[in-house]
């Protein structure tokens, strides 16, 4: 039998790329006769560099706090891709440090800056995984566009400054950008990147609301300055309005699951194997929505394979899994309990895989 082993991270415990190990491990200790084929997978957020072409290039960053951290871009030709959760990314910061009324893009900026004089042309950002509410403020002050108050001296980082800004002064790096996305939140209000997103970042119900309220004044400023207007743009509040400065800046937005689907060539494999088999930390009913679960399943859907999950945690119903192509579902969490999932997640997700491959028959 021929497989298709294409999963996304497993949030906090695995990358994509280590997932695929360890599902790899598992399915050729139970059926070493199977041809494997591997392609780890990303929807744009943390772990979309591992995946992409190209060259790793590192270098040192600000990350949310404006402390240094090593960060990297990926260079193919005129093409550079940046994974903007390494330079502000919610894994960053401790639980006591989450603060998205100060947090900054800045370091992104940078990485953008660093491909842009590597010579890339084109920049695409995979947003996600973000610690920050600036509406891209900080990346944009990188690329040469920075806030002043009403007497002219530059705001401090973070999305609650905002509010105060009076005018932007120069204008951004030029250079093609592309915001890679699996959200489609707009920049302002209940479903925008503020209300939606906040509160995982550390803020409160009153800071929401005044982070809310300093975004809408952001995308004034943003319109008035560079002549886009933002505020409804799909993807606009991906990465607490990283897409907002994106888009602002003259760039355009993708599906994140897309262009990685694309670059690993997933709907060729799809058609080379039997059997699909994809994961992540926890199969929800956010999964069904542009995740990459549920990409990979309607990519075997489309051609008539059968699509197996195995996830840290399981809370999707087998009719709903079913209507998205998913053919069953295993939740680690089931098989070797929450403590040893979390504790040995490489362990626990190559015995899951063992047990799936020396159960399922075509």
């Amino acid at each position: 039998m021929r497989v298709l082993l294409a999963p996304d991270c497993f949030g906090g415990t695995l990358t994509a790329v280590q997932a695929a190990d360890a599902m790899t491990e598992g399915w050729r200790a139970a059926r070493p006769d199977d041809v494997l084929l591997v392609r780890p997978m990303s929807d744009g957020g943390p772990g979309f560099l591992d995946v992409m072409p190209g060259d790793l290039h590192e270098l040192t960053v600000e990350d949310p706090l404006a402390r240094p951290v090593t960060a990297g871009y990926r260079l193919a030709g005129a093409n550079a891709y940046v994974e903007c959760a390494q330079a502000c990314g919610l894994h960053l910061l401790t639980a006591d440090e989450r603060d998205p009324t100060v947090t900054t893009t800045y370091g992104v900026g940078q990485l953008v800056r660093a491909a842009a004089e590597a010579g890339a042309t084109r920049i695409v950002l995979g947003l996600g995984g973000s610690a920050t509410n600036d509406g891209g403020a900080g990346m944009l002050a990188a690329l040469g566009v920075r806030r002043e108050d009403a007497a002219g001296k530059r705001l401090d980082p973070g999305g609650l400054p905002l509010a105060k800004a009076a005018r932007l002064v120069g204008v951004p790096l030029a250079v093609a950008l592309v915001a890679a996305t699996d959200v489609e939140a707009p920049l302002l209000g209940e479903h925008g990147a503020s209300v939606v997103f906040g509160p995982q970042k550390g803020a409160s119900p009153e800071q929401v609301q005044a982070l809310d309220v300093a975004l809408e004044h952001w995308a004034d400023l943003l319109e008035a300055h560079l002549g886009v207007r933002v505020r409804d743009l799909a993807g606009a509040g991906a990465a607490g309005g990283l897409g907002a400065a994106v888009l602002a800046a003259g760039g355009t937005r993708v599906s994140g699951l897309e262009l990685v689907a694309e670059a690993v060539g997933l709907a060729e494999a799809v058609r080379e194997v039997d059997l699909v088999v994809t994961g992540e930390g926890s199969f929800d009913f956010s999964s069904l929505r542009g995740k990459v679960v549920s990409g990979v399943a309607a990519a075997a859907a489309d051609e008539g394979r059968p699509c197996l999950v195995l996830a840290g945690q399981v809370s999707v119903g087998r009719r709903q899994a079913a209507a998205a192509g998913v053919e069953a579902s295993y939740s680690l969490v089931d098989e070797v309990g929450l403590e040893r999932a979390l504790s040995h997640p490489h362990e626990a997700l190559a015995t899951l895989a063992g047990r799936v491959a020396g159960q399922w028959r075509m």
